[in-house]
């Protein structure tokens, strides 16, 4: 039994999206179209791609519309707006509340407790191989809601000797789910994708109010800083270089230029003998001149 937590300009007008949808066809106004709340038109769409692209890195696909709209609408709503295009003003008047509202709407935050097991299998393999160094350093730069960091919290303190110093810094660019990730708490749901020998040790299950909900126990938070970041920031504010750099599903949201800046910076601060893991659907051979393979969807510096 676990433990037991108490407590571009056109030469056409601009089709306008009046649903939740998609872009409305000729004569949708006839369909029914009509019935959602605000008209959303390409040229909205290309402002939303624009400054999520300026800001964030994330290049937008053109079929992203319908995500973007059921997406933002929420915002329009919270902030009592009556368009988009009244919304994006605000917004690209540089509104820091609203622009981090903004960000955190249009990201994507798919995330599970050792997603993508042989990267955490081989993560131990290395720490066990180097007991004998003092201190561990990883970077989890798309953390989401925890899940992540924590599995490489898991893992290291099962791996290393009792005392080994570990430190895991956990950044997003999504303020919301970095509170959840800080805060620990998780649905009990989750148990069965965690390795049984880890339950019990590191996690405390709900009884009474926080029945239905596991909490991670005080040995692995001590272990995870969560910190906003925004890998396209001029500065990164860390110091020193990183044993291992857990960088995965990241790439895929960047287009290829974004995608060399920001693994040529990556590059610069992972240790000379240190692993980078990505994603299962994300390959460096435009980085060639970075990384070379030495796993599965892994890759160490070239030398």
């Amino acid at each position: 039994m676990e433990g037991v937590l108490r407590t571009g300009a056109r030469t056409e007008p601009a089709r306008p999206l009046t649903g939740g949808g998609g872009a409305a066809p000729p004569g949708a106004a006839d369909q029914g179209w009509g019935n959602f709340q605000y008209r959303f038109t390409e040229d909205d769409f290309a402002r939303v791609r624009g400054f999520i692209y300026r800001n964030a890195g994330i290049s937008l696909a053109p079929g992203k519309m319908d995500m973007v709209y059921s997406r933002l609408a929420r915002r329009l709503r919270a902030r009592g707006m009556e368009s988009f295009s009244q919304y994006l003003d605000l917004v690209e008047s540089g509104d820091l509340q609203e622009v981090e509202a903004f960000i955190n709407a249009l990201t994507t935050n798919m995330t599970s407790f050792f997603r993508e097991p042989h990267h955490f299998r081989l993560l131990a393999e290395r720490l066990r191989q180097h007991r004998d160094r003092k201190q561990v350093s990883i970077w989890s730069c798309a953390s989401s809601s925890g899940e992540e960091p924590y599995s490489i919290a898991m893992t290291a303190l099962d791996a290393l000797p009792a005392g080994s110093g570990l430190s895991i810094l956990a950044t997003d660019i999504d303020t919301n789910v970095l509170s959840r990730g800080s805060e620990g708490v998780y649905p009990v749901d989750q148990l069965p994708k965690i390795p049984e020998p880890y339950r019990k040790r590191f996690f405390l299950r709900g009884e009474g109010s926080n029945e239905g909900f596991i909490r991670v126990k005080e040995e692995l938070r001590r272990a995870v800083t969560f910190r906003r970041l925004n890998l396209l920031d001029a500065q990164w504010p860390m110091r020193g270089k990183f044993d291992f750099v857990f960088c995965r599903n990241v790439m895929i949201y960047f287009d290829r230029p974004t995608q060399l800046a920001v693994l040529e910076r990556i590059s610069r601060v992972l240790h000379p003998d240190g692993l980078l893991f990505v994603g299962h659907s994300e390959s460096l051979h435009h980085a060639q001149e970075l990384f070379r393979v030495c796993g599965n969807t892994t890759y160490a510096l070239r030398s």
